[in-house]
């Protein structure tokens, strides 16, 4: 166990069904709010857009629309949104949405009163690593997915087109001021997009239960999501009407966001981010899934001592086990969840991804968040890399 650590989780944390009613009452950081939800119609389609605009209209606060970000969130749509901001002046940010809406939110907040571009503010990469100096913007955090868990942690994740880079950045300012989550604004997300969130939040959970800066919190945070999630994962994406499954799911992604902010991921991650700034289709969690087997199948052989307890979470009784397949058993029971939510058909080759490309893709992991790689319980060279990425590519 780490014995030195910081915890810090400033958020304003609503959890429960129908608690989005409370944005008409509960204190808020401005008068005047830029609403960032993706290019979408969900939020439209479903009223979750109207239910606040008209909460927020209730404490008379005025509201600006953005409307404009993408599953894979860009650079360019940070500007745009900051600029708005601006020439609005508004005074505070609501992320609504998934995960990439309320990092952009994030990543707005920053660049409305920063000067010069969003990239010179990000450490790694091509990236000019500059300090943020003014003011960031109080932000409002409503996932309408189960997933990213971002509501309660810093950090943030944008691409960069030209480079083709995708890569996190977070300082204390961009923690949410208040998250509201209800899971009864996460019910009309589609069975494929339940599942690939939901993976997310998983490999949150297990990155931040192997990472070389856990601690206590964190290791609680991390097995409790994942015991949620190999439970109730299965249930939301057969029934997304079942309010159990959906409650248990929006918890375990706070929480898991609340292990990013006491841990912090892993190369898994950086290595996905490589996939999906090759080719933007790729969806985050689904990237996750494909590496997810080769990955963690390396780590448990190099590595062994924590895994007993992620396979044991996951509903294993590591007891009957000879104590050397133990770790594999997480592996086995990894296998199993991902075919339990029909995603055991996914496969890279089905991208605009080749298996050539495992060098390239390696260099950019372990460039543009290359941070993480140091976070591993194992120290990676790129030979090591580009066999993870070739193993996935022939799963």
């Amino acid at each position: 166990m780490n014995t030195s650590f910081n915890y810090f989780i400033p958020t304003n944390i609503i959890f429960g069904a129908g608690r989005i009613k409370e944005l008409a009452t509960v204190a808020l950081p401005g008068t005047k709010a830029l609403i960032v939800i993706s290019s979408g119609t969900s939020m439209t389609r479903f009223g979750y857009l109207d239910t606040v605009v008209k909460a927020l209209k209730a404490q008379k606060v005025e509201t600006v629309i953005f409307s404009k970000v993408l599953p894979n969130p860009i650079v360019d749509h940070v500007m745009e949104g900051a600029q708005m901001a601006r020439e609005n002046g508004c005074d505070f940010i609501v992320g609504l949405g998934g995960g990439s809406s309320i990092d952009s939110a994030k990543s707005i907040a920053v660049m409305v009163n920063n000067p010069g571009t969003y990239w010179d503010y990000i450490g790694g990469g091509t990236g000019k690593g500059k300090p943020v100096t003014e003011k960031v913007l109080p932000l409002i955090a409503i996932p309408t997915t189960a997933g990213t868990g971002t509501e309660a942690d810093p950090w943030t994740v944008i691409t960069n087109l030209e480079t083709k880079e995708k890569i996190g950045f977070g300082v204390a300012g961009t923690f949410p001021v208040i998250a509201i989550v209800d899971p009864e604004m996460m019910l009309s997300v589609p069975a494929h997009l339940t599942a690939y969130q939901g993976m997310d939040a998983f490999f949150h959970a297990a990155e931040g239960y192997l990472a070389n800066v856990h601690q206590p919190a964190s290791d609680l945070f991390a097995l409790d999501s994942v015991k949620l999630i190999t439970k109730h994962l299965p249930t939301a994406v057969k029934d997304g009407s079942n309010m159990e499954a959906r409650t248990a799911l929006a918890w375990a992604s706070t929480q898991s966001g609340m292990v990013e902010s006491t841990s912090s991921c892993i190369s898994q991650h950086s290595m996905e981010h490589a996939l999906s700034a090759f080719d933007p289709s790729v969806t985050h969690g689904a990237g996750l899934i494909m590496l997810s087997v080769s990955y963690f199948s390396f780590m448990a052989k190099k590595v062994p001592e924590r895994f007993p307890a992620l396979a044991e979470a996951m509903g294993v009784d590591v007891s009957k086990l000879p104590e050397s397949e133990r770790p594999m058993a997480f592996i086995t029971a990894l296998k199993q969840l991902i075919k339990d939510i029909d995603c055991d058909g996914l496969d890279l080759n089905d991208y605009k991804l080749d298996k050539s490309q495992a060098g390239a893709l390696a260099d950019n992991a372990m460039t543009a968040m290359g941070f993480l790689f140091t976070l591993d319980p194992y120290q990676m060279n790129k030979e090591e890399v580009v066999g993870i990425f070739e193993s996935a590519f022939d799963a």
